[in-house]
């Protein structure tokens, strides 16, 4: 039989492109139900965008109207403007705004331009001030002018009085700038939990089809895939899809219109200013696409080898009784060691391409930021910019290179949900377990094998043409040296497998043919190693099955001779076992199994070398409990031990996947074949005793 380490080739395979939009659909296709809850994070999200853009706006408002006094003083021979005021002597008032560009980089060039002045109307409350300290005041026709140094002569009460207007401007600027970052928390908070309440309801419902997946999928591949490889699948990869739908996708958007907000309002304040800064673009993109090629390759290394490591974690958990006993914790911690270390350099590498392009961006805006000081400087001086549209710049600057700063941890996770994506519907893909859909509404227990031809392997058989039949309620063991083909016989038996080559009946109807899960409902199992769920013992032997109540579990108890010793446990019925049912023996176990098997009510009853593990006590009562389940039910049974097949109506001896003997106990020993053989080897001394 294929082993557990027999991985398989489609974990394996190189996955596709970073960026997919055949995936991208089928992922979209989980967030449909919540379509509303995204919208609202987009509808937020723009909001957020406009709220970002418009505070260092208010910033630029608030240098420009009320820290910058608004008019200059020009020394001309004749009004530079319409609308300059004579101060006399060559003087006249223009405000700053009121200057074409041409005009004032003329008359800087001339070195015209003087200081900056307060202008006062005559009618306004403020003029009083004015009118007090006459000697630094100038009228003009538009009322009172002071020079900015004139400011400082003044005392601060009468500077609070003059500048009140400016006062309120700034405190109603504040305040709309709390306001809007008020408004910026509550969108924000909205927008993250519409996300996460999202994101974690698509969670719930991948999560749920991929472990429903894995219940339908064949044995076939059930037996070559490594647990931690199928535990990676619902756990990392499905949170890996959850961080695109909760960061990437929705901030990439946002992103997206900042930066178009951002240029827009940078091209209307400045439009030479911003074709400059965008010349750091083209080197901005190459870095891009270099961390993207980087990246990429690193990435998928590193959620191959994490898919290894889970897988090696869940094996050696599962085996720490056996490697503990075989003394070999050094070699298995030298081993995860390796794989720890893969992974290791895997995430180093892309930690390094992160590492590289955050501060390449780092550098490359501060180098934006000096040539705008510079140059925006130069502006500001020649009156092409104002210094609050400078320090805007800066803001908006700041904000363009904030997307780009983000596009490697957004990249990162887009990455990881394209692989994830991959990889889960690569699993999704698998095809479920084939059943037939004719109902078993009752079962008469006939099976028959018709010239049956397996192999878990193509070309090496493991079945070479086995015939035989089961009548309703015969008891029939099936003996043979290991490796024979006794527990594939069992396996096709229950629908695990199809044959390659002839037909197996139920009833006379081909098993293909029949619901499998309709069909199961009538047979139970009795394996070697009983598998006990974590739950109480009321949960373990009715399986969670609604319909049977605890009476029927507790006469089913009863009836394989466990109902005492249950009592006899901490809390009785309603005692954990724990994971695996290591809380009780092996021989309880076994019990319990029955009881299993009893509560079921089965037509068709198969027991896997049932008494192997036990001891000669536990055999004994495990042999009546064996006895009460088979009355009345057709019986097959993989067995060694003479208990269970002194009372077999017929023993079917298999030898290398061949049926090789057929009859009674009495009938095969008398042909003193190979029957005969493995009974004098398994059996010496126990002849005498029938």
């Amino acid at each position: 039989m294929i082993g557990p380490h027999s991985h398989a080739h489609w974990e394996e395979e190189q996955l596709g492109k970073a960026f997919d939009l055949r995936l991208l659909r089928r992922l979209l296709r989980y967030a449909r139900p919540y379509w509303k809850l995204f919208a609202l994070a987009l509808l937020l999200s723009g909001g957020i965008a406009v709220i970002e853009l418009a505070l260092p706006y208010l910033t630029k408002v608030a240098v420009d109207e009320v820290l910058v006094l608004p008019w200059v003083e020009v020394r001309s021979e004749a009004p530079p403007v319409p609308q300059a005021l004579p101060l006399g002597e060559g003087r006249y008032l223009v405000r700053e705004k009121d200057l074409p560009e041409g005009v004032r980089a003329e008359l800087e060039q001339r070195g015209a331009l003087g200081g900056r002045w307060l202008l006062l109307p005559a009618e306004a409350p403020e003029a009083e001030v004015a009118r007090r300290y006459p000697d630094l005041f100038q009228s003009t026709p538009a009322g009172y002018a002071l020079p900015e140094e004139g400011l400082k002569a003044l005392p601060r009460a009468e500077v609070a009085a003059l500048r009140a207007p400016q006062y309120r401007l700034l405190g109603l600027l504040a305040l709309v700038f709390l306001a809007f970052l008020l408004v910026r928390f509550g969108l924000t908070y909205g927008q993250v939990y519409a996300l996460q309440y999202a994101g974690q309801r698509i969670m719930f419902d991948m999560r749920r089809e991929i472990f429903g997946h894995l219940l339908r999928l064949p044995m076939r591949v059930l037996d070559r895939e490594p647990v931690g490889r199928l535990v990676t699948r619902a756990t990392n990869d499905v949170a890996a899809i959850h961080e695109m739908y909760t960061r990437a996708l929705v901030n990439l958007l946002q992103d997206f219109l900042m930066m178009l907000g951002v240029l827009a309002i940078m091209f209307r304040l400045n439009a030479r200013l911003t074709l400059f800064l965008l010349a750091f673009a083209p080197v901005i993109a190459l870095l891009a696409y270099w961390f993207r090629a980087k990246a990429r390759a690193a990435y998928r290394e590193a959620r191959k080898i994490l898919a290894q490591l889970n897988a090696y974690l869940a094996e050696s958990l599962s085996g720490i009784a056996v490697i503990q006993l075989f003394r070999q914790e050094l070699r298995s911690l030298r081993r995860f060691q390796e794989i720890n270390r893969d992974f290791f350099r895997a995430q180093m590498r892309t930690i390094m391409a992160f590492g590289l392009f955050q501060p390449a961006v780092a550098i490359l805006q501060s180098l934006a930021l000096a040539f705008l000081i510079w140059y925006g400087g130069r502006g500001v001086l020649a009156g092409a910019l104002t210094l609050g549209g400078l320090v805007a710049f800066l803001s908006y600057l700041r904000i363009l290179f904030q997307p780009l700063v983000r596009f490697s941890e957004e990249y990162n996770v887009l990455q990881a949900a394209m692989a994830a994506a991959e990889r889960i519907f690569m699993f999704l893909d698998l095809p479920k377990e084939p059943s037939g859909r004719k109902p078993v509404p009752e079962l008469r227990g006939e099976i028959e094998f018709r010239d049956v031809w397996f192999a878990y392997n193509e070309g090496d058989w493991v079945l070479k043409g086995v015939s035989f039949r089961i009548r309703p309620g015969e008891k029939v063991a099936i003996v043979g040296p290991t490796g024979s083909g006794k527990t594939t016989i069992i396996s096709l038996i229950l629908g695990f497998y199809r044959p390659q080559k002839g037909q197996i009946l139920i009833d006379g109807v081909p098993l293909e043919e029949l619901d499998l899960a309709a069909y199961r409902r009538h047979v139970a199992l009795v394996p070697q190693d009983v598998f006990l769920f974590s739950g109480n013992v009321w949960d373990n032997i009715r399986m969670w099955n609604g319909g049977l109540g605890k009476e029927e579990a507790e006469r089913a108890a009863q009836l394989v001779g466990v109902h005492d010793y249950i009592l006899r446990l901490p809390e009785g019925y309603e005692t954990d076992v724990k994971e695996r049912g290591m809380r009780i023996s092996v021989g309880e176990r076994q019990l319990l199994s029955l009881a299993r098997a009893a509560a079921a009510d089965p037509k068709l009853v198969i027991l896997d070398e049932a008494t192997a593990n036990v001891d000669s006590h536990t055999e004994a009562l495990v042999q009546q409990a064996l006895e009460r389940i088979m009355a009345g039910r057709t019986t097959l049974a993989i067995a060694h031990r003479l208990s269970t097949i002194r009372n077999a109506d017929r023993v079917l001896v298999i030898h290398e996947g061949k049926l090789v003997e057929e009859g009674t106990v009495d009938e095969l020993l008398a042909k003193r074949g190979l029957f005969w053989a493995l009974w004098h080897l398994q059996f010496a001394g126990s002849l005498d005793q029938r």
